[in-house]
């Protein structure tokens, strides 16, 4: 990465020119040439994930304007600051992975998500549901558990893993991961709820986890549909009485 390049250039010139025209001594030398590769360093960073921050939110924004394809777009473009520092092209590739799974381009989501970042939770999941999707059970199982190693406090993730191993038929296996996250997320209520729902039988419930379960589209769209126009008709109701 450039950053560590330059912050290394820079601590070598440092050490070089203490030595030459300060001090020999190699403590002091040392110490110096320290602080001169990581003052540098933390500066550049900050600046890049400034440059960063302010591309994926704005990337937020369209998406939130329905201006999906303007979102990608400059995702892309934000991919030459992966030079300059560790990890952000994978957070790129997750976001722009995101954004296509929930546009439902699920197959041009895939590679993207892929290379994505294992700790944005959100597109790893979105990876397993589709290995899922496509009947590739063991990398489905591979991908939850690293989206867990990543985000081990969230309950969601818990609940997507053990409702997508129910749909494989591993419904055991779905209480066994309920239970764990039940143990890592303070006793969710909905972890436990779900658990109780799969020991009897039952199908799991979602819809507790709110908008942000209908991005995994794993639920029926006509389902979608259906409570989309009974939201619609309620504020309808509002606005007679």
């Amino acid at each position: 990465m450039l950053n560590t390049i330059i912050s290394i250039a820079i601590s070598a010139l440092t050490a070089a020119l203490m030595n030459k025209f300060v001090t020999d001594s190699l403590p002091i030398i040392v110490a110096v040439s320290v602080v001169g590769f990581f003052l540098p360093f933390i500066l550049i960073v900050r600046v890049v994930m400034k440059k960063v921050e302010a591309l994926m939110m704005s990337a937020q924004q369209d998406v939130m304007a329905n201006r999906a394809e303007k979102a990608i777009a400059s995702l892309k473009a934000g991919m030459k600051y992966g030079a300059w520092q560790f990890y952000i092209k994978q957070q790129i590739n997750s976001q722009i992975g995101s954004i296509l799974y929930m546009k439902r381009d699920f197959n041009e989501a895939v590679p993207y998500l892929e290379k994505g970042f294992v700790r944005n939770w959100v597109g790893m999941a979105m990876l397993a549901i589709s290995y899922m999707k496509k009947n590739k059970t063991s990398k489905m199982v591979e991908t939850f558990d690293k989206a867990i190693s990543g985000a081990a406090k969230e309950p969601m993730i818990y609940a997507l893993y053990a409702y997508c191993l129910e749909k494989v038929g591993e419904r055991q296996k779905g209480i066994i991961i309920l239970e764990k996250g039940l143990k890592k997320t303070s006793k969710d209520e909905r972890l436990q709820e779900n658990i109780e729902l799969l020991q009897a039988g039952k199908k799991m419930k979602m819809k507790g986890f709110g908008d942000m379960w209908y991005q995994f589209h794993l639920e029926k769209q006509g389902a979608l549909i259906k409570k989309q126009t009974k939201a619609m008709t309620g504020r309808r109701k509002q606005v007679v009485r």
